[in-house]
């Protein structure tokens, strides 16, 4: 279920008519839903070779990249810590919830609109978070199963219309010549796998809490775990496709922006109240997604020293919730909800979610093998669940061209927001190179300038949290014997 819920999310509704204007063709709308899984389980095969490495270490990806990256000392941590707070918004399903809520009551979607009820739905579901973690945590397991159950009643509408049993009257018209309109841009096949890895993000999620599973061998029960979960979605948003390429003509597909369930009902069902069941549901899936998120991963961070007011952020005070998190979370869903022009909101903020983690993910490959050179010298034994080469080439290729091909131009009416097609990635850099200042003013330059050694303590607090709280040794030749009650408890290692 920690997989599902992240990976059912609003993707599969709102980003294949994105996915075919970048690509052109039915054909290559159907390759690149299956390239995607297909870098994903590279990916797991990755992690689930550091996991066997690490087995009783929880949080992934930042626990991998500290193993192989040790140095510069807190570089990782402190990238990651940057990267998740300027990144944890929940826009991307606020946006679509608002769309869709606007679609069932057949009130024309306006930017004032969208805004005003993406805001209010953000408020609703983040009050909702940081209330009460019990009936949230409900509320996500309740919401996870009728994603699923959506998905197979879309899948089961699809094959009724292919098999001719609704009122469409040719269900293949579409599937013939599939490659025509193909295009060859690189910046166009960048955006649609940029998309596809949308739709699949979260098959890595059981990985951040493998130090909690209490199996006999956790890393085979989150591995396994992977492969079902990647496997179900894979097939459910294959066949999904395939209902809407039967239902749905090729251009309203293109030109459907975020609303391209809704078409498939309407087309199947008319304009009756049958053909609001797919979109309510949609927005009850976005609701589900916007009540998880990354609260918790910022109380984490918070937790490790890695926020300024760490204690404020990592406390669970007054009601047993991440709190100030889901504060924090808020504001900034707000802030890029009200800065963004509305029309491309939702393919900016996803584009720019991806950019930054795309470094942090071809890090994590290359890792895999300098760990494997250092164990070797060291005269340890191979990892139990070591990756194929392969593998680890797939998802390392993935993120390079990721990387790269995003600068390239786009074709003239393919680009998927209307200001400049590279600006996610200049920003996506910019966050970056912000986690290179703050690394640099906060670990080099002012324990320089002061005369200090940063070094971390771990306090706990009333609530029964651990905080790790970075603090300042100070060199003897600067510290006095009057300035000892300010060395921290722990000494540097």
């Amino acid at each position: 279920m920690l997989n599902l819920g992240r990976m059912l999310g609003s993707g599969i509704y709102s980003i294949p008519g994105v996915i075919l204007n970048s690509v052109g063709s039915i054909g290559l709308l159907f390759v690149f839903w299956l390239l995607a899984p297909l870098f994903a389980l590279g990916g797991l095969m990755v992690y689930s070779e550091y996991a066997s490495m690490y087995p009783k270490r929880s949080g992934a990806e930042v626990v991998y990249l500290e193993q192989a990256y040790p140095r510069p000392q807190f570089l990782v941590p402190v990238a990651f810590a940057v990267t998740s707070v300027l990144l944890s918004f929940s826009a991307t399903s606020s946006i679509v919830f608002a769309q869709y809520a606007l679609t069932i009551f057949d009130v024309p979607i306006t930017p004032a609109r969208q805004t005003a009820i993406a805001i209010a739905v953000c408020t609703v579901g983040l009050a909702f978070v940081g209330l009460s973690t019990k009936w949230s945590l409900r509320a996500v397991n309740f919401l996870t199963g009728l994603k699923v159950l959506s998905l197979v009643f879309l899948v089961f509408t699809g094959a009724l219309v292919l098999g001719g049993f609704t009122r469409i009257d040719d269900p293949f018209a579409n599937f013939r010549s599939p490659f025509s309109d193909s295009t060859t841009n690189p910046n166009s096949l960048a955006t649609a796998l940029v998309k596809t890895n949308f739709a699949f993000s979260g098959w890595q999620n059981a990985f951040n809490v493998l130090g909690e599973v209490r199996t006999r061998d956790p890393v085979r029960t989150v591995r396994k775990a992977g492969f079902l979960s990647l496997l179900l979605v894979t097939c459910l948003f294959f066949f999904v496709n395939v209902a809407y390429v039967a239902a749905v003509p090729k251009d309203e597909i293109r030109n459907s922006g975020q609303l391209v369930a809704a078409l498939f009902f309407q087309r199947v069902f008319g304009e009756g109240f049958t053909a609001k069941t797919l979109p309510i549901m949609v927005t009850l899936s976005c609701f589900g997604n916007i009540t998880i998120g990354q609260a918790r991963i910022l109380r984490e961070v918070a937790r490790q020293g890695l926020l300024p007011y760490s204690r404020f952020f990592a406390s669970t005070k007054p009601f047993g919730t991440p709190l100030a998190p889901v504060c924090l979370k808020y504001f900034l869903t707000v802030f890029v909800i009200v800065a963004l022009p509305t029309q491309d909101a939702f393919n900016f903020l996803v584009d720019l979610a991806s950019y930054p983690n795309l470094v942090f993910k071809a890090a994590t490959a290359i890792g895999v093998w300098l760990l494997r050179k250092r164990r070797t010298l060291a005269g340890l034994a191979p990892s139990k669940y070591r990756a194929r080469n392969i593998y680890v080439s797939l998802y390392l290729l993935s993120a390079i061209f990721l990387l790269i091909m995003p600068w390239v131009p786009p074709e003239r009416g393919h680009a998927d927001v209307s200001f400049w097609y590279a600006t996610y990635c200049v920003v996506g850099l910019g966050v970056l190179a912000l986690c290179g200042i703050y690394y640099w003013l906060w670990i080099v330059f002012l324990p320089w300038l002061g005369g200090y050694t940063i070094v971390e303590e771990v306090e706990r607090l009333e609530d029964g949290a651990s905080v790790a709280q970075f603090k300042c040794k100070y060199h003897p030749s600067v510290a006095d014997t009057d300035n000892r009650e300010r060395q921290p408890l722990i000494a540097s290692t």
